[in-house]
């Protein structure tokens, strides 16, 4: 065989050219991490996922699937659109079966649930972590806002479910004006990203971007991952109740022209975020094959 079968789907939205590309390619079992690196790298997407067949003890543990995960640079252990667009792919090609189903990544061994006819699938993020506050300053300046776009009363931090972001509150329209510097972002962030968040708390709907240095055009128009994070710093800052589970919702991309929605939500228990979760949509706009890369 010297090709792969590939789709690409848009995910956190249920129409096509909008939401969060990523290339799924199937049957890559036996191909190296410099194969798979090359294939991602050819793409040209935020990420290219692979998934693969699981271990015998993966499977014994009700794992459906493994699945490798590649930024044009790098392998993540985890993000999650690839991995809610990558379930969603694998249902519709009838590969895995509506309900709740386990994919084994680099942050572990994670549960999805899928919903029956093309619906959406939610994912449960890793163990939570959280940071104390950090400095302002070089998150704004890496991308391109001042201290006067900071909403008060909510510090930036650190969070995330597996994959780190940096949290930065501002004012809605500072959102349109903001202009990542590339020399200045991954310093800057310390982490995957700065997710710049407004936060309308009667409604629990943020609107958000993410920039970061090593996804094309320096913005990604969907970050599951960081929406899964943001529950987490949203409970650290107190903009969440502190012992119950709640709901929110995430817009993003709408600046990109490929709106997004993700919907979340969040425990927590004393003030402490314990589990986040993440569900979203997709839509299917290309299928093909590709060749194998050299060895």
């Amino acid at each position: 065989m010297s090709q792969l079968e590939y789709y690409v789907v848009d995910v956190f939205t249920d129409v096509p050219f909008a939401g969060n590309p990523l290339a799924v390619v199937l049957g890559a079992d036996g191909l190296t991490t410099t194969q798979l690196q090359r294939l991602a790298r050819q793409f040209q997407l935020s990420e290219t996922a692979f998934p693969l067949t699981p271990t015998d003890d993966e499977r014994a543990r009700g794992v459906n699937y493994r699945l490798r995960i590649f930024t044009t640079r790098a392998e993540l252990p985890f993000a999650g659109h690839p991995s809610v667009g990558t379930a969603w792919l694998l249902a519709q090609l009838g590969q895995v079966q509506p309900g709740r189903i386990i994919q084994a990544c680099g942050a572990g061994e994670l549960p999805l649930t899928v919903a029956p006819d093309g619906g959406p699938v939610e994912l449960t993020g890793g163990a939570p972590t959280v940071s104390a506050p950090v400095d302002a300053g070089p998150l704004l300046t890496a991308v391109g806002l001042v201290d006067g776009d900071l909403v008060a009363g909510a510090a930036p931090r650190l969070a995330g479910t597996g994959l780190g972001y940096a949290y930065l509150p501002v004012h809605r329209e500072a959102l349109g004006r903001a202009r990542p510097n590339v020399d200045a972002l991954a310093v800057a962030a310390r982490a995957m990203g700065i997710y710049l968040v407004h936060w309308d708390a009667p409604t629990r709907t943020a609107q958000a971007r993410m920039f970061a240095d090593d996804v094309p055009g320096l913005e990604d128009p969907a970050t599951g991952s960081a929406a899964l994070g943001l529950g987490i710093w949203l409970t650290a800052s107190g903009l969440l109740p502190a012992d119950e589970t709640s709901t929110y919702t995430v817009h993003q991309g709408v600046e990109m022209g490929r709106p997004s929605l993700l919907e979340c939500s969040v425990d927590a228990v004393a003030g402490a975020a314990i589990v986040a979760r993440v569900s979203g949509r997709a839509a299917s706009v290309a299928h093909g094959w590709i060749e194998i890369p050299a060895p």
